[in-house]
């Protein structure tokens, strides 16, 4: 069946069957493959993009589903060449090491403080909890998270 969507601010429409996954279509009817499959059974958070601004496992999500919605990648992040805040905090606080998690957690976070832009640490522990970072740990994550959304406050 053919699906229209929008993918990182791009009109798209692709072809896809009842059972591709969201993953699937992205990685490879798609060419983006800074969405990386871990468990592929929805635990590990390393696929997370957001759907109409909610980070879905597109490990689980059926292509199917995005018809007519909005799906961000990280690499839909970046203005005119221009990293994002978030994508610089994580960066700055050395919050990055193999970086195969660090797509789905920076998604998560982006949905966070879109939502919250002031979230407590036990908010953010929270919105990252299903996204596992098997080499950097989470300290630097939640620097990363903290000073965004400190940034955030500042420029706004």
């Amino acid at each position: 069946m053919v699906i229209r969507f929008i993918l990182n601010g791009k009109k798209c429409r692709n072809i896809v069957d009842s059972s591709t996954r969201l993953i699937d279509l992205l990685r490879e009817g798609c060419g983006i493959t800074s969405v990386r499959e871990g468990c592929g059974a929805g635990e590990c958070g390393s696929c997370t993009v957001l759907l109409n601004g909610n980070p879905v496992c597109s490990c689980l999500t059926p292509a199917v589903q995005v018809r007519n919605c909005e799906i961000i990648t990280i690499d839909g992040l970046e203005r005119d060449g221009e990293l994002a805040l978030l994508q610089k905090a994580f960066l700055d606080n050395d919050a990055v090491q193999c970086g195969f998690c660090t797509p789905g957690m920076i998604l998560t976070a982006k949905a966070l403080l879109d939502k919250n832009p002031n979230p407590s640490k036990d908010e953010i522990r929270h919105a990252l909890g299903g996204n596992i970072c098997r080499c950097t740990g989470y300290i630097p994550i939640l620097r990363a998270v903290e000073a965004a959304a400190k940034q955030g406050r500042t420029t706004q």
